[in-house]
């Protein structure tokens, strides 16, 4: 990298920098490694005990960390230079108020990767679909430009990424409403951002609604004139967001003709420019990807690589041949004519309705979990209409969305278990040929699971040994 990026690590060392919660999931496992390699003297400190932390620790044992765990301590806050805060770690905790009363900089990852990298930066949030629509933002870019580096809230830490970052290298980021939360304290903001949607979400983590889809906020509100924003015409709530923005906004839209942006007619995905100019694109049937809400990320994906200046033939090969990410409607097998997927990154009741629009034909539902403080009536809704049967998961929010169901089609509910596996027995009991299994939880994994993707693992674990119980088709 650039003199200046050098220049720059050289602010870290001898600097004492404490990391405030490492997490069971390695949250600031990149954070630590950045900091540590650079010269700072790096403490980590996180609540839970060693034996919950096992697996972070041992990936950072190669380092010079000093750990305090199972606490922490106000000399460990006092003694630093800077604190930089897991995403995991409330902002009102009192142990950061405690760092802000004395002055000591409280940063996240975002702050110090905004601050290193020298390239212009995609940003991309959303309530659901962000994720995808990041992966296949990537997709396209990577047929443009192989280099393009993308990170953020896929389990990729940003700043590892750095040292493959030049001036002119693409980056895209996911970004979520809790790493957003640097910006507030930074004023860093990207080049191109995009929000995918609004629903209720993290309502266990923000004290209202409002207060949640505020924090998705500041993706666009240090942009200037000469940045882009991507927003959902068709989302009431975000495209009131154009009201603040000072960025150049670019709309998609599932039927409205919007300009500038990307909108679908009659099956054709277009794209129209600041001067009304229109191209097709493609139809949306050669997308590889099932679902309403994947031709939205589609769109979404589209209208951003063109702010990115990707050429339209790159747009074009990009949305035909992305395949989708693991836990997304993944097809995991068909046993006896039953078809078997995981969607267990869905953790939001909108996120479940958009999985059971996106699967024909008959449906047996895996869901239930840990609750995130939202609301069950629109999912029960679509549960009885669409006639689903529904098995459940033990978890602080299955009774009420066993609530929800029993108030409108109680003979749809199975019946509610205690693990994964006599759930998924359960349903594969009901199921007929023709039929779907569909994990597709609704609500948070923590509990009976280490996250989402522990769940869909033990899912796809679980099928796979009813596979030679049964006669299996792909």
């Amino acid at each position: 990298m650039g003199t200046r990026i050098e220049e720059a690590y050289k602010d870290l060392e001898g600097k004492k920098a404490l990391v405030l919660g490492l997490g069971v999931h390695g949250g600031a496992l990149g954070v630590a490694r950045f900091l540590a390699e650079h010269g700072a003297e790096v403490t980590v400190t996180d609540l839970r005990p060693e034996s919950e932390l096992a697996e972070s620790l041992e990936a950072l044992k190669d380092l010079d960390i000093r750990y305090v765990l199972g606490e922490h301590r106000p000399e460990d806050i006092l003694s630093a230079d800077f604190i930089v805060r897991n995403p995991a770690v409330p902002r009102e905790s009192k142990w950061l108020e405690l760092a802000r009363e004395n002055g000591i900089p409280v940063l996240m990852e975002m702050n110090l990767f905004w601050r290193y990298c020298p390239a212009p930066i995609t940003a991309i949030t959303g309530s659901k679909g962000k994720s995808t629509t990041t992966s296949w933002l990537g997709h396209i870019s990577k047929l443009w430009r192989p280099d393009t580096v993308v990170a953020g809230n896929l389990r990729v830490s940003a700043l590892s990424m750095l040292p493959q970052i030049s001036e002119d290298t693409p980056v895209i980021l996911e970004l979520s409403s809790w790493q957003l939360e640097a910006f507030e304290v930074g004023g860093e903001a990207p080049h191109v951002s995009c929000i995918t949607n609004i629903s209720y979400d993290h309502l266990n983590r923000y004290p209202s609604f409002e207060a949640y889809y505020n924090s998705k906020r500041w993706i666009y509100r240090n942009q200037k004139t000469t940045d882009y924003a991507v927003f959902n015409y068709d989302d009431p709530i975000v495209s009131r967001f154009v009201e603040d923005c000072l960025a150049q906004v670019r709309w998609f839209s599932r039927s409205s003709h919007v300009k500038p942006g990307g909108y679908i007619d009659n099956d054709y995905i277009y794209l129209v420019d600041e001067t009304g100019s229109t191209r097709k694109l493609l139809q949306v049937h050669e997308l590889q990807l099932p679902g309403e809400h994947n031709r939205m990320n589609a769109l979404a994906a589209a209208v951003l690589a063109s702010a990115m200046n990707i050429p339209d033939e790159f747009i074009v090969e990009g949305l035909r041949t992305f395949k989708g990410l693991p836990d997304r409607l993944e097809l995991v097998s068909v046993i006896d004519g039953v078809k078997y997927i995981n969607d267990t990154t869905s953790t939001v009741p909108a996120s479940t309705i958009a999985a059971l629009k996106a699967v024909e034909g008959e449906v047996v539902l895996l869901a239930g979990g840990a609750s995130k403080n939202v609301p069950f009536d629109e999912l029960a809704d679509f549960i009885c209409q669409k006639k689903v049967r529904v098995v459940l998961l033990e978890g602080s929010a299955t009774a009420d969305l066993q609530t929800a169901i029993n108030k409108r089609c109680p003979e749809l509910i199975v019946g509610t278990f205690s693990s994964l596996e006599s759930a998924l027995e359960a349903a594969r009991s009901v199921a007929r040929p023709g039929h779907t299994v569909l994990l597709s939880p609704a609500c948070a994994s923590f509990g009976m699971f280490r996250n989402e993707f522990h769940r869909g693992q033990l899912f796809k674990d679980l099928v796979h040994k009813m596979e030679g119980k049964g006669t299996q088709h792909g």
